[in-house]
C-alpha cells in the first residue's frame, strides 16, 4: 500500500483503499484502476491523497505525509457514523453561512456532480448536507423574488444558468411538497428531486444544451433523451428513493399524456414528479438567460393557471399560486406601464391580480386589466 498525493496518480495505477469525499461519502471503491478521467473527478472533489497497490517511493511518502498530516485520521467508527449519515439523511453540526454564500457553493458542488456524474459514484451525501443548510435559510428565499446578488450571478456567467435553475427547483419543489401535503419525512427526497432532475443534460451535447436560440427539430429529439439520461444516471444511486428517479424521468410528462419520454398520464405520473413539473416550468420562465428575457412571475403564474387544464397538476397549480402570492402584502413592484407601486390586497379569487398602491391610489388589477405586475422588486 502507498500513500501519494493526487498529483502524482497515474493512469493505471489501482486503489489499495476506498476514496472517500470530505463528508465520508464513498467516492471510488478499493480495487479500482485509475484513468484521465478518475484523476480529474479526485482533483475536483478536493481529494489530497489515495492509497495505490505497489511499493512506497521515499520522495512519494514524504509528499503524501506533508498533504495529509494536517488531516486527523479516521477511525471504523467515524467512517461508521458517516455511513449512517448518508443513509439517515443527518448532517454534521456545522455552522451555516448566509444564504447567497450557500446558494454559490451549491453551484460550484453541482458544477463538479454534474461533470463527473457519469465517470463515478454521485456524492450524495454533500448534495443532502449543502441542502440541509440552504434549507435551514429557506426564510430568506421566494420563488417570486430571487436574491439581486444571485440574479447578478446568473446574469453574468451564463453557462451556469443549469445549475442556479436546479436549485430554485429543489427549494420550489421543497415548499411545494410542504404545501400540498407530502409527509414531512419526505421533504429532501424532493428537494433532490428537483435538484437532481435535469442531470441527465450531462449526456446531451453542450451546444444543444447551451444554444441560444430555438432549437431544431434534430437538437429537440436529442435535449428530450436527457429525462431518460437522468434516470439511467439516478437509477442505481443509493441514498435516494424512487420518486426522485421518477421525478427526473418523468418531469416533462403531462397530465393529458402529451409530455415525454413515455407518454404516460394521470396517476401513472409520480407525485414527485408533478411538484418538479411546476417548479420547472416556473423557474425555466422566470430566470435569466443570454437570448431570453425572464418573464413577469405574477404573468407566468397566469400561464401555469392556463396550463394547469390538461397538462400540469391542477390542484398542484392552485396550491402555488394561492401560496407564493398569499406573502407578498407589502412587496414593492413594477407595473407594466413603468410605475412603481406596492401590494396592499390579494383577492383569493384573483391572486395574481392584488390590488397595489401607487402614489396614494389602489388599483385593483383584477379590474384594471390593461395593467399587470411586470416585475417584483422585493420579496
Amino acid at each position: 500500500m502507498v500513500l501519494i498525493p493526487v498529483s502524482q496518480v497515474k493512469p493505471g495505477d489501482r486503489l489499495d483503499q476506498d476514496v472517500r469525499t470530505m463528508l465520508g461519502g464513498v467516492l471510488m471503491f478499493k480495487g479500482r484502476t485509475l484513468s484521465v478521467q478518475d484523476m480529474e473527478v479526485l482533483k475536483a472533489f478536493l481529494v489530497k491523497t489515495v492509497d495505490v497497490e505497489g511499493e512506497p517511493e521515499p520522495e512519494l511518502a514524504e509528499a503524501a505525509f506533508g498533504q495529509s498530516a494536517a488531516m486527523p485520521a479516521r477511525d471504523k467508527s467515524e467512517d461508521a457514523a458517516a455511513e449512517d449519515r448518508e443513509g439517515s439523511g443527518t448532517a454534521p453540526n456545522a455552522k451555516p453561512a448566509g444564504f447567497v454564500e450557500l446558494w454559490m457553493q451549491m453551484v460550484q458542488l453541482l458544477k463538479n456532480v454534474f461533470r463527473t456524474a457519469n465517470m463515478t459514484k454521485l456524492p450524495i451525501l454533500e448534495l443532502r448536507q449543502q441542502m440541509e443548510w440552504l434549507l435551514a435559510r429557506a426564510a430568506y428565499y421566494s420563488p417570486l423574488f430571487l436574491h439581486p446578488d444571485i440574479k447578478e450571478l446568473l446574469a453574468d456567467e451564463e453557462a451556469d444558468y443549469l445549475y442556479h435553475k436546479s436549485i430554485a427547483v429543489a427549494l420550489t419543489s421543497h415548499l411545494l411538497g410542504q404545501w400540498s401535503g407530502q409527509p414531512a419525512k419526505e421533504g429532501m427526497q424532493i428537494a433532490l428531486a428537483g435538484l437532481l432532475h435535469d442531470i441527465g443534460k450531462t449526456r446531451v451535447d453542450d451546444d444543444i444544451v447551451n444554444k441560444q436560440g430555438a432549437l431544431t427539430d434534430s437538437e429537440r429529439a436529442a435535449m428530450k433523451r436527457h429525462a431518460h439520461y437522468a434516470y439511467d444516471i439516478l437509477r442505481y444511486t443509493s441514498g435516494l428513493n424512487e420518486g426522485v428517479k421518477l421525478g427526473a424521468l418523468q418531469h416533462h410528462e403531462r397530465m393529458d399524456g402529451s409530455g415525454y419520454p413515455l407518454g404516460v398520464s394521470g396517476e401513472k405520473i409520480h407525485p414527485y414528479a408533478k411538484i418538479v413539473a411546476v417548479a420547472d416550468m416556473f423557474h425555466a420562465m422566470t430566470l435569466n438567460r443570454g437570448y431570453k428575457r425572464a418573464a413577469s412571475p405574477y404573468v407566468v403564474l397566469e400561464q401555469l393557471q392556463e396550463e394547469s387544464f390538461g397538462k400540469l397538476d391542477p390542484q398542484l397549480v392552485s396550491t402555488f399560486i394561492q401560496k407564493v402570492t398569499h406573502f407578498q402584502q407589502g412587496s414593492a413592484v413594477q407595473l407594466n406601464d413603468g410605475r412603481v407601486g406596492k401590494i396592499v390586497f390579494t383577492e383569493e379569487r384573483h391572486p395574481t391580480r392584488p390590488w397595489v398602491s401607487v402614489d396614494g391610489k389602489i388599483l385593483p388589477l383584477s379590474e384594471e386589466r390593461h395593467l399587470w405586475i411586470k416585475k417584483v422588486l422585493n420579496g
